[in-house]
């Protein structure tokens, strides 16, 4: 699956780094990512917000068929234009635009989709990824793939949550007065 996250940046982004996301009036930069069935980070590519989702996912299936070359499917939403998709096909790959349900308001798991969605909300928990603080796209990119390996052990170990606290000590409430 390929989607694309749009996120704030700090104030030590310089300025040539950022655009604005006029779908969601965001000033920063825009994550797209390649995600496996499971949710496991296949590629990345770190760019301004500015950038058109065609754009950076035409990128990421030139690095996807070079890098994983058993990829035949790919899903992705409705923001990817036709053109991307004879891309696709000219990698030999099959690509499907996945809508959502005409009508339906808020949020909605897109069938297919929602492990790319998941893969976003398991980044968000670090607390390094929830704005782009890195001066650099490739140091953005490069956090991305460390928090995902981080993500990954905790699988490998069995520890699906993340916590801060001792799970051996329950937390008492603190009373002052």
């Amino acid at each position: 699956m390929i989607d694309a996250q749009s996120v704030k940046t700090s104030t030590s982004v310089h300025a040539a780094d950022q655009g604005i996301d006029a779908g969601k009036k965001i000033v920063g930069r825009k994550r797209s990512i390649v995600s496996d069935t499971l949710g496991l980070l296949l590629a990345v590519l770190v760019t301004a917000a500015s950038v058109q989702d065609s754009v950076a996912g035409t990128h990421l299936l030139d690095q996807v068929a070079t890098v994983h070359p058993g990829i035949h499917k790919v899903w992705v939403d409705g923001g990817y234009r036709q053109h991307l998709v004879e891309h696709a096909a000219h990698l030999g790959i099959d690509m499907e635009i996945v809508q959502r349900t005409p009508g339906v308001r808020g949020f909605t798991p897109i069938p297919k989709r929602w492990a790319v969605e998941r893969t976003y909300g398991r980044l968000m928990f670090h607390r390094r990824l929830t704005r782009d603080y890195e001066a650099l796209p490739a140091r953005s990119e490069a956090m991305i793939h460390l928090v995902m390996t981080d993500l990954m052990a905790r699988r490998l170990i069995g520890e699906t949550t993340i916590s801060w606290r001792d799970p051996a000590k329950p937390q008492k409430p603190q009373i002052t007065g």
